[in-house]
């Protein structure tokens, strides 16, 4: 191609030069009132040129402008994508907001049910190991928190405070093995102790001949002292009859969702 160029260079040259004169005159001539013959035949010859060299002119600036066009809508889906992101993330804050008043407003229905003096509080932490199933609470001593005192959610019972430093507390779950609840089937008023099993919980000491029945509501029965009475504890899961056995055999499954709890209530008065 070179070679090429090289030995029709002076061709090429006069050509183009050609080329270019009689677009400089038929442009001179386009701008007369009147033109002569000769020059008339001068504007046909370069017309043909001229239309080609327009839609160069005319494919160069379109996709200039094109480029141009790309580009800024390129930094405008920049933008709109930045702006969708803070929105997405905004929308997810008024969530977990409208969630949070949604569990709070429960808590205060349940404290009007309980008609008892509650603090309110946040779980911040948890202890879910084989051997021990706690939580951990903002709240503590500062607080007017104790041990012993009883932990409820808007479910039902979470367990009872066994520590309480200057800003937190450790709650005992009622899933927790050494937990045990002075219980009764809400249905019946048949009563028993409800022990933790690690993931669910059991019913012991209900009489063999006693009438309980999977799906039956299992509530705080007062005695001890330490819950209020008729607190959601769980349900009935499971119900096994020995033959010769005195008790009966109830597995219960907790009412509260332990893998789900964000805030509770520390129940610090007595009866009103």
């Amino acid at each position: 191609m070179r070679d090429l160029i090289k030995r029709y260079r002076n061709l090429l040259l006069a050509a183009a030069l050609l080329i270019a004169t009689l677009l400089l005159y038929s442009y001179n001539l386009r701008q007369k009132d009147a033109t002569t013959f000769f020059e008339r035949a001068v504007l046909t010859l370069a017309s043909p040129f001229q239309s080609v060299i327009d839609n160069i002119t005319d494919g160069i600036s379109d996709g200039w402008q094109h480029y141009l066009w790309l580009v800024d809508t390129e930094k405008r889906n920049d933008q709109l994508e930045q702006e969708n992101s803070q929105l997405h993330s905004a929308l997810q804050q008024v969530e977990e907001f409208r969630l949070q008043n949604e569990r709070l407003r429960k808590l205060l229905a349940f404290v009007d049910d309980l008609d008892r003096p509650a603090l309110p509080a946040q779980v911040i932490g948890e202890d879910v190991s084989s051997w021990a199933r706690t939580v951990t609470i903002d709240k503590g001593s500062r607080a007017g928190l104790r041990a012993g005192l009883p932990v409820v959610a808007a479910e039902g019972v979470v367990g009872r405070i066994i520590k309480a430093a200057p800003n937190s507390s450790r709650v005992l779950l009622v899933t927790d093995a050494s937990s045990a609840i002075a219980a009764m089937v809400q249905r019946t008023r048949t009563r028993g102790v409800v022990r933790g099993l690690g993931a669910k919980m059991s019913l012991d000491y209900a009489l063999r001949g006693a009438d309980i029945e999977r799906d039956d509501l299992l509530v705080s029965s007062g005695m001890g002292g330490v819950f209020p009475k008729g607190l959601p504890l769980g349900k009935v899961s499971g119900v096994e009859r020995d033959q010769y056995g005195l008790f009966q055999w109830v597995e219960v499954s907790p009412a509260v969702d332990f893998s789900h709890l964000e805030e509770v209530l520390v129940i610090v008065g007595e009866d009103q």
